[in-house]
This record gives C-alpha cells, structure tokens and sequence, in this order.
C-alpha cells in the first residue's frame, strides 16, 4: 500500500491547465497505456487502457472509474473501485506569470512503488507537454 505525490511547472495559466484536465477526453493524450475514454453519467467514465503485467500476457482491460471537480478551477478527484483502493488528485495552484505548478496525490494499496513513481512522472509530463503544445498552437 501506498502513498505518492509528485509536482511540475506547466507555462500555461491555471485556468487553462484545469480546463485541459477536467476534460476526460484528454486522458489518453498523457496517459500513454489508456486507448480509450468514454465518459457518462455525472462523473463516470469506461477506460480501456493497454497493459504488459510482468506476470501475465500483453493484453486491454476496461473498466469503470470516476472523476470529479472538488475545487472549481483548482482541485479534481479520481478512481477506479476495486481491491487496490486506486484514487488520487490533482492540484493546479498558479506559479506566476501564466504559469502553473500542477501536483498529483496517488493512494493505491497493490504497486510497486518505483513503478508507480515512474507512472506520476511520465503523466506529468505527458500533460505538460500535451497542454504546452495545444496553447502555443
């Protein structure tokens, strides 16, 4: 079981930022194993995302998960039910001339933690170079 957080500057303003994330179709844009979101209902979606488990064969999973705004503009909630007790947060707070600093909080009860510390970083980084690159089109 664990708990993990991790942090990063985006330049672009942080009503963009939450914008950008409270947008579910964009999940698959920085979150490199998901190929799929299908949003419905008030805070549901169906992922399906791509997976290559060290104990088991390359194949897709789907599955239901939830997202909410719990801080309009600053704060959004997410997870997935399950055994792994998996959900987390975003926190976009501004960093100064149209920038922001976006965190992430993650608490599953079943991970590697060098595994999920990587997974923190590679969608932090995904998103920041996702909304970087769509605000300077």
């Amino acid at each position: 079981m664990g708990d993990y957080d991790n942090s990063i500057a985006v330049a672009v303003p942080p009503e963009r930022l939450f914008s950008y994330l409270a947008d579910v179709r964009n999940l698959p844009g920085y979150l490199p194993r998901l190929t799929a979101v299908e949003p419905h209902g008030a805070d549901t979606v169906t992922v399906t995302a791509h997976i290559d488990p060290p104990d088991g064969p390359e194949r897709d999973v789907t599955g239901e998960a939830w997202i909410r705004v719990v801080a309009d503009g600053s704060s959004l909630e997410w997870g997935a039910p399950g055994a792994h007790d998996y959900h987390g947060r975003f926190h976009v707070v501004p960093g100064g001339e149209g920038s922001s600093l976006l965190t992430v909080e993650l608490h599953t009860a079943a991970a590697d933690g060098g595994a999920v510390t990587q997974g923190l970083r590679e969608a932090l980084h995904g998103i920041k170079s996702a909304v970087e690159s769509a605000e300077s089109a």
